[in-house]
């Protein structure tokens, strides 16, 4: 009986350690590497908050972030509009978005078993980028017939697409990973030819500029009011995936060993496409289709704690959260003249670092 006890526990979590009998324990290095993420979070968000085309020493922003924090009426000025209704938004904005693509692109990976899928397979970013280019070429006629904002539109366009690929990857009573792949990359090619041809139809250059820099990207629609539905989204994901941590281990060496194990295989994976799939409604809608986010972290994060899911979800959304707040910073300071979108700076990180990974996953052998 002991003996089985233990076969189960490995095969529920690969690469925990079991010793004399015992569950496995938390590597230590998972929790310095989680408080060294944190620590570098919040560093970058300060810097985020000072730099920009006005210069705020690290003092004066925290200064004026406790102060409205704590009650205190707005200082007179230009430098608490700047840092608390401009940057500060935007700043948490840009670590929730990441935070979100990371834990999306993880779950989704585990969920297909497909190392190179993120979280724009399964067609929910192509279903909201549809709805918030309908909102933007089609302007006040769309806005006084549907009612809806931008983020609005798109996180609309992202249900609609969510519910076109749940009927056809549960066809037949399955929810195999072919089956949501091949539903995905279809539903979101259609929808892509929607979208191309409302570009296409745009009414003017200003119009065309404004939906390709969405749809490469942009969180400068940052506000304090927008902020609660990617936080509350991106919390309730993370503690929804958390829970199903082991599970998704499981998952990872083969249907049948998870099976064998106790796992429901297909409502695991049903619950996992509606985590993915409404978190990444959420983000798309509130931060543009931003790329590579949620395919090159959780490669990083397994390099270094493995493929434990328990420690590689948290992980992976602080690392997530991190790396989208420097990229912020880099697309508002690297040029005097104009901003460059999220998406443009995040592929010109990924895609290197995505070869770098392939190459030593080659001479590894692997």
């Amino acid at each position: 009986m002991t003996q089985t006890s233990e076969v189960t526990e490995t095969a529920v979590d690969p690469g925990a350690r079991v010793d004399d009998g015992r569950s496995a324990r938390r590597p230590p290095r998972a929790g310095l590497l989680a408080a060294g993420l944190g620590i570098a979070l919040v560093a970058a968000l300060t810097a985020a908050v000072c730099l920009g085309s006005t210069d705020i020493a690290p003092g004066h922003v925290w200064s004026v972030v406790l102060q409205r924090l704590g009650g205190a009426p707005p200082r007179p000025g230009t430098d608490d509009l700047i840092v608390w209704q401009l940057r500060v938004p935007r700043a948490l904005l840009a670590a929730l978005a990441g935070a979100g693509l990371g834990l999306v692109g993880t779950a989704t990976q585990a969920m297909v078993r497909n190392p190179l899928a993120d979280p724009y397979l399964l067609g929910i970013s192509n279903g909201a980028s549809l709805g918030a280019v309908a909102a933007i070429v089609l302007g006040a006629s769309a806005g006084d017939l549907l009612g809806l904002g931008l983020s609005a539109a798109a996180f609309a366009g992202a249900l609609a697409s969510f519910a076109l690929v749940w009927c056809f990857a549960r066809r037949g009573g399955g929810f195999s990973p072919l089956r949501l792949v091949l539903a995905g990359v279809g539903i979101g090619q259609f929808l892509s030819g929607f979208t191309s041809y409302l570009v296409l139809q745009a009414g003017d250059e200003q119009q065309t500029r404004s939906v390709l820099f969405w749809l490469m990207g942009s969180l400068g629609g940052a506000t304090w009011s927008v902020l609660w539905l990617p936080a509350a989204a991106v919390g309730a994901g993370l503690l929804a995936l958390q829970a199903r941590a082991r599970a998704m281990n499981a998952l990872l060496m083969g249907d049948e060993t998870a099976a064998g194990v106790g796992v429901d295989v297909t409502r695991l994976r049903r619950e996992l496409f509606v985590v993915t799939g409404l978190l990444t409604g959420v983000l798309v809608a509130v931060s543009g289709a931003i790329g590579f986010v949620g395919l090159m972290v959780p490669h990083l994060c397994r390099l270094v704690i493995g493929g434990d899911h328990r420690r590689l979800l948290p992980l992976s959304a602080l690392t997530g959260a991190l790396l989208l707040v420097v990229v912020d910073v880099v697309c508002r300071t690297a040029m005097d003249s104009q901003e460059l979108p999220v998406g443009v700076v995040t592929a010109m990180i990924g895609a290197p670092v995505l070869l770098f990974l392939l190459d030593r996953r080659m001479e590894a052998g692997r």
